[in-house]
């Protein structure tokens, strides 16, 4: 099949690298525009369009797809289909419909739960114990459409956000070319979504990465996890924030936010129920270190009864 594709971070490189090994043709690339990033706030370009520029794959990048210009560029194309993975821009109803057999998007959980921009890390943070991607058809409203194929596989107790990112984005890629190869059967018999178990996983922003100490310590250790690699929890200091990378519920008591134990096996820090252990964090301008590193040269920075 003739084939545009629309995405742009890593997770959505992933499926287009599976495309590019497989018999359909990528005719076209739809990416976000490049963004300044790293010290020099250069312009970068997204995953997706270094993997299409090296694959001399024509990209697209229009900071809107409302416009007739754009529209009629996609037409031209006159695309079997249009793969959405993490494109980060809403797609009207018009572009919707131009591809022969519509659009089709790989979404990273088991819908209806976890609709939105960020359903990885909401899923940990919740405490969900599995989720998957779906391969879904696109249609107006917000990952609402039908799913076309589902894979699942658990959420284990050492799973970080980018740990899962990174198997649901493998996932993700095979279920791709797996419903690509028989893509119009499953269009035939797709059945919409169940109306019970609807959930949204808003945006991750950095201020909510910041820790609660009035919230248990199984809800906070889920956090820790959920935003590893980012937004990354962390806890303000007067030099900066403390960023925390690891942590583990324990049982112990105290005023929430102070500090009940000091040792290699971590700070123990008292929750509004239970305890959290930190077992690695990274001060401001520092790397990220198990605690037990950090307590060798820095001995004197945390003691019992200091709040956090």
């Amino acid at each position: 099949m003739r084939i545009v594709f629309a995405g742009t971070p890593e997770f959505a490189a992933e499926s287009l690298a599976a495309l590019l090994a497989s018999p359909h043709q990528v005719i076209a690339v739809l990416t976000q525009p490049d963004r300044p990033a790293g010290r020099g706030r250069a312009l970068q370009p997204s995953p997706v369009k270094a993997l299409a520029v090296q694959h001399g794959i024509p990209v697209l990048q229009p900071e809107t797809l409302k416009g007739t210009e754009i529209r009629d560029e996609l037409a031209a194309l006159a695309a079997d289909v249009m793969v959405v993975v993490a494109y980060g821009l809403i797609i009207p109803r018009d572009v919707l419909a131009l591809p022969r057999l519509g659009c089709i998007n790989v979404h990273g959980s088991l819908l209806p739960r976890w609709r939105g921009a960020a359903p990885i890390q909401r899923a940990i943070a919740a405490g969900d114990d599995e989720t998957g991607v779906g391969i879904m058809q696109m249609e107006a409203g917000l990952d609402t459409g039908p799913v076309l194929l589902e894979v699942r596989t658990p959420i284990t107790p050492e799973d970080t956000g980018g740990s899962l990112h990174d198997r649901l984005a493998g996932l993700g890629a095979q279920a791709l070319v797996q419903a690509l190869a028989d893509l119009e059967s499953l269009q035939n018999k797709a059945l919409s979504q169940p109306e019970v178990g609807i959930t949204y996983a808003h945006k991750l922003t950095k201020e909510e990465a910041q820790l609660d100490w009035n919230k248990s310590a199984a809800e906070l250790a889920l956090q820790v996890r959920a935003f590893n690699p980012w937004p990354v929890s962390w806890v303000p200091r007067p030099e900066g924030p403390m960023r925390v990378w690891a942590a583990t519920a324990a049982n112990g008591t105290g005023q929430p936010g102070s500090v009940l134990a000091v040792s290699a096996a971590g700070i123990e820090v008292a929750c509004g129920q239970g305890s959290l252990l930190l077992t690695q964090i990274q001060l401001p301008g520092k790397k990220s270190l198990p605690v037990a590193d950090l307590l060798r040269g820095h001995a004197d920075l945390f003691h019992a009864g200091q709040t956090l």
